[in-house]
């Protein structure tokens, strides 16, 4: 199980025009917080979430860098962020991270778009 903030419905739908995907496979669904939390885990209290950039592995993955609260790092270390597209073939959602994890060579910073999204605890 993880924790995430699922996107709202309209806000996927505003992001999809600001950020076309780029690969066949559109995720856009959540930003994961905390993974392999047990069940009863409290959801994430975040108030402030902003997509501050994107990354293109330029083969086949795409994801946006998001920021909670101000900070752009998870829990854990890595980098908030919402896998958008993929080529199936070559990545999986959780390729991402390697992709957003170094940001000198990954990802541009973007114009700070605010975004709703709602805390849950996911399987």
């Amino acid at each position: 199980m993880y924790t995430a903030y699922v996107l709202t419905e309209e806000t996927r739908e505003a992001l999809l025009e600001l950020y076309p995907p780029k690969y066949d496979k559109v995720v856009a669904e959540h930003i994961t917080v905390d993974f392999g939390v047990p069940e009863g885990t409290p959801l994430p209290e975040g108030d402030w979430i902003k997509v501050i950039g994107e990354a293109d592995s330029k083969d086949g993955l795409q994801a946006l860098v998001v920021s909670v609260d101000g900070a752009y790092r998870r829990p854990d270390g890595k980098v908030y962020h919402i896998t958008w597209s993929l080529d199936p073939e070559k990545y999986k959602p959780v390729d991402s991270n390697e992709l957003i994890a170094d940001y000198s060579n990954r990802w541009k910073l973007g114009l700070g778009v605010a975004i709703d999204a709602e805390a849950a605890l996911l399987k």
